[in-house]
């Protein structure tokens, strides 16, 4: 049995079932406005109607939009109904072709990466703009230089990179010797090298106090990979690169009298201009094997910069010759004279960019070299010759010009090879 509706919560009275179907609305309220329940059913639109197909452009069109094509002009649409065309057209797409050809000549692709020299090239303008405050000595500038193009290589290196093998190589005696080592190993060899400078400077040395005090840079690096608790990993580059920074910050605040200093090699001793000038070739070099290792182009340093490296190696070459000698390695001397007399005399011709000519004296490191007493002449490629200075190559590998006493070029050929070491 039914009885009279009761009025719900929501201001409806509630159907009963068996009722007659009718709802009767109470007044509504403003909160009802936002119950879905209460929302006008949607009105179906209708259907927009299909208007004329436009015709494809005809093959005169599309052949006229081809060099637009080629150059990636053309608008979305353009470039599809250009596309579609030349699958069906030979001859638009033999043009098409040869169009694209003509903009690969006039647009040619250039690498993304940075040029090289671009750090040095800007330095150089800003400071030509507004000197430095406290410059860079100029014997300081090509490790400075060196340094960071090395760096720039590095910065982008994976850890598969790091330990790239790579194979040091240098001359020793009368052999071509080889060490393999990873990429994070030679930033290793040329951190503890260039602690031999940071010592000199009073800074500190990084393989702290119980680096070895015997044996040169060989013992030193030795001494480096076999502490390592662990294989050198990328970890190396940010004291390299702290490293690097200090030399040059503190030789840059030191003032002239610096470049005097003295740093003990071991076997040999130079003067701090000159061992920042031997790292910096030392930088190149080891930078070309590993861009060599990873098959990543890298380019010589700058002219000038050049041009200082191959002037110490010719420098070092009578000191190099008479050391040779006295190992009973290269021909006794010819004959003797006083120190600052002139004697038998090489003449070094180096061919390109950083390239010039040096007379080197052949029987004295204390002769002074004249071109009155020259007796041979030999002439090398820049690159040939810092290849051979470096141990890459060996004296009876390096395409030399000569012309002279055959002995004396071979002394020399070899005393240059000798200047390298690990």
């Amino acid at each position: 049995m039914n009885g009279p509706a009761e009025p719900s919560d929501d201001g409806f009275e509630e159907q009963r079932p068996g009722g007659a179907g009718a709802r009767i609305p109470g007044p509504r309220g403003p909160a009802d406005d936002l119950d879905p329940r209460y929302a006008p059913m949607p009105v179906a639109e209708p259907a927009p109607e299909a208007g004329p197909q436009e015709p494809p452009p005809s093959h005169a069109v599309l052949k006229s939009l081809l060099g637009a094509w080629a150059l990636s002009a053309c608008s979305a649409e353009e470039t599809q109904a250009v596309e579609d065309h030349l699958t069906e057209c030979a001859p638009c797409a033999e043009e098409a072709l040869r169009l694209r050809d003509a903009v690969g000549l006039l647009h040619p692709e250039e690498s993304l990466d940075l040029k090289p020299l671009l750090r040095s090239r800007v330095l150089e303008d800003c400071l030509g703009k507004r000197p430095a405050r406290i410059p860079v000595p100029v014997w300081a500038s090509p490790y400075d230089t060196e340094t960071a193009r090395l760096d720039a290589l590095l910065r982008d290196f994976g850890d598969s990179e790091w330990h790239t093998p790579v194979r040091l190589k240098w001359f020793e005696e009368e052999r071509r010797q080889s060490r393999r080592t990873t990429v994070a190993g030679v930033i290793g060899h040329l951190l503890t090298v260039d602690g031999l400078i940071a010592t000199a400077l009073g800074l500190d040395d990084p393989l702290g106090p119980d680096a070895p005090q015997k044996g040169g840079t060989t013992a030193r690096t030795e001494f480096y990979w076999d502490s390592a608790a662990h294989p050198v990993t990328r970890q190396v580059r940010e004291p390299w690169r702290e490293q690097g920074h200090t030399l040059v910050r503190t030789v840059s605040f030191a003032g002239r009298g610096v470049a005097e200093l003295s740093v003990d090699y071991g076997a040999f001793a130079l003067p701090l201009g000159d061992a920042f000038l031997e790292r910096a070739f030392e930088c190149w070099v080891h930078a070309w094997d590993i861009a060599e290792a990873v098959d990543y182009p890298y380019d010589p340093p700058s002219g000038p910069h050049l041009n200082r490296m191959i002037d110490l190696a010719a420098r070092l070459l009578p000191s190099a010759l008479a050391h040779r000698r006295r190992a009973g390695l290269a021909a006794p001397a010819r004959s003797l004279v006083a120190a600052g007399a002139p004697g038998r005399t090489l003449h070094l011709e180096i061919e390109g960019a950083g390239g010039g000519s040096w007379d080197i004296a052949l029987d004295s490191p204390a002769a002074k070299p004249s071109p009155d007493h020259t007796v041979a002449r030999i002439a090398l490629d820049g690159a040939e010759f810092c290849q051979l200075a470096a141990g890459h190559i060996s004296p009876e590998d390096a395409a030399v010009g000569q012309h002279g006493d055959r002995e004396a070029i071979r002394d020399v050929l070899f005393a240059a090879a000798s200047l390298s070491r690990l």
